[in-house]
């Protein structure tokens, strides 16, 4: 043992190893303090890391049922457009078929009032023209006398319905 104690390198050994005791025993809570404040930083980060994913899926969930909504509302707009539109169709259909029946009336009465028109005008010359020529008969058929009798006659007539 002797001999150890003389050995250099068992010095060195032993200052060593009692170098790491103390320095273990010195550094032992300042390298578990910052251990664990380094764990408890790494813990807090996965915290907010899960909260912020937990915010983002709520956001995400939001903003679908936001978009189910816009999507739904769209097509409610559609169906409403697409029946308003066939109403007003409908209703244009409506208004020119009246508008159809109206001016087939009218035409249809413009048409009665020529046709009554034509006839009153053919009845007109029909009596213009037997007038004429029953006044060409009589005048070929009667004498001078009978004539000047019969527009004094007229006359005489003229006057009690004019006085």
């Amino acid at each position: 043992m002797d001999e150890l104690l003389q050995d250099s390198n068992f010095w060195v050994a032993l200052s060593f190893i009692l170098f790491c005791i103390v320095a273990f025993k010195m550094g032992y809570t300042k390298i578990i303090t910052g251990m664990d404040n380094k764990i408890e930083a790494i813990r807090k980060e996965i915290e907010e890391a899960e909260a912020l994913r937990v915010e983002a899926q709520e956001l995400l969930a939001q903003y679908r049922r936001k978009q189910n909504d816009a999507l739904r509302e769209a097509e409610e707009i559609i169906k409403h457009a697409e029946t308003h539109a066939a109403n007003i169709r409908k209703q244009a259909e409506k208004d020119l078929k009246e508008l159809m029946q109206r001016r087939e009336q009218q035409l249809q009465e413009r048409l009665k009032r020529i046709e009554e028109s034509a006839i009153q005008d053919v009845k007109s010359y029909a009596s213009e023209l037997s007038v004429e020529t029953a006044r060409d008969l009589i005048y070929s058929k009667m004498d001078k006398k009978a004539q000047s009798t019969l527009v004094e006659k007229t006359n005489e007539q003229l006057d009690r319905l004019a006085g």
